[in-house]
């Protein structure tokens, strides 16, 4: 049986101005402040959280304070902020963009709370005028835009941001041996036929739902090793690399997770389920060096798998994986819709 995801170590992450981005084991490293990367994640996890609690409640309005406030007036974003709740460094398109349209875009579809949902949604729309030229940040902002539509079909700022995503993100390469769009594997590969899969929901373009689930279903065949889960490690994968590698991320689990529960959801097929489950595994111990990687007594996730074992620092991007995957072993084929 799957855990149940557990906010409590993020809760200890959090403070007034959002969730710290670091942790030695499970104390936060505040001289190292906070990230929108990290409070966009914090807003999907606990945007999807069914019946939220007080303490998931009270995380989803601290990341939707802080995205909100990260956004500049034409809608980019800032990224950084540092112990004491000063912005640092300029507005930009980058992935930090991308991920506050997610984030902002299941907060507008999910939220419980009437005006959390509003808030999110004007914002989204203020965010969706820009386009990014990098794919995974525009892969990123489809993911939200998605949602918008799931709920306000027609909404048109999120139909034109899914259609430059698609333009971006671009297409199956032409070799059968590598069919990825780009040279090599990098970060949160998994986003990118996500993403494909959701624009052709969302622009009712079949074609290229079949491409995304092809090119998914060679990623989770190339990120399969021994029966079990073995993800692109962090300095990214390219044809005749060698496997395993290290380190692997939690973030390049939960991409492919989160990829995998959307095909569940459209095609109820036991691969995409068997993907899910192989994610949740990885978690808990069946990966390249049969290892949990992550602490049940405080609910944190690990920052790395290294041949050796876990690195046992905590941070949020580690943590927020953890709960997404976990969140989808509850229910493996409704979180994506």
């Amino acid at each position: 049986m799957t855990p149940g995801p557990s906010f409590e170590h993020l809760a200890r992450m959090t403070d007034e101005h959002g969730t710290y981005e670091h942790a030695d084991h499970g104390t936060p490293r505040r001289e190292h402040g906070y990230c929108t990367d990290d409070m966009a994640r914090v807003l999907v996890v606990t945007s999807r959280e069914p019946g939220p609690s007080p303490v998931v409640s009270d995380l989803a309005a601290k990341a939707l304070r802080f995205v909100a406030d990260a956004q500049g007036f034409s809608g980019d974003c800032r990224n950084r902020r540092d112990c004491a709740g000063r912005w640092q460094g300029p507005y930009s398109v980058k992935d930090c963009w991308g991920r506050s349209l997610w984030g902002l875009g299941t907060a507008a579809a999910r939220s419980p709370h009437d005006l959390m949902r509003q808030v999110a949604l004007a914002h989204f729309e203020r965010g969706a005028q820009q386009r990014s030229p990098w794919p995974r940040a525009m892969a990123f902002a489809a993911l939200g835009a998605h949602e918008v539509l799931a709920v306000r079909p027609g909404h048109s700022g999120a139909l034109s941001l899914l259609t430059a995503a698609v333009e971006v993100v671009g297409n199956r390469g032409p070799s059968t041996s590598w069919p990825w769009p780009e040279p090599r594997l990098s970060y949160a590969n998994a986003v990118l036929p996500e993403a494909m899969i959701a624009a052709g929901v969302g622009l009712g373009r079949p074609d290229l739902v079949d491409d995304g689930l092809d090119l998914l279903a060679w990623l989770l065949d190339y990120e399969t090793t021994g029966g079990h889960i073995s993800v692109t490690p962090v300095g990214g994968s390219g044809p005749g690399g060698t496997r395993p590698a290290f380190d692997q991320q939690p973030i390049e689990v939960a991409a492919l997770a989160d990829a995998c529960a959307r095909a569940a959801a459209l095609t109820a097929g036991d691969r995409w389920l068997a993907g899910v489950a192989g994610a949740i595994a990885w978690f808990l111990g069946d990966n390249d060096a049969q290892a949990p990687m992550w602490d049940p007594d405080s609910g944190g996730g690990y920052d790395g798998l290294r041949a050796d074992g876990p690195n046992l620092n905590q941070g949020s991007e580690s943590t927020i994986s953890l709960i997404s995957t976990f969140q989808h072993g509850r229910r493996p084929d409704g979180l994506a819709r």
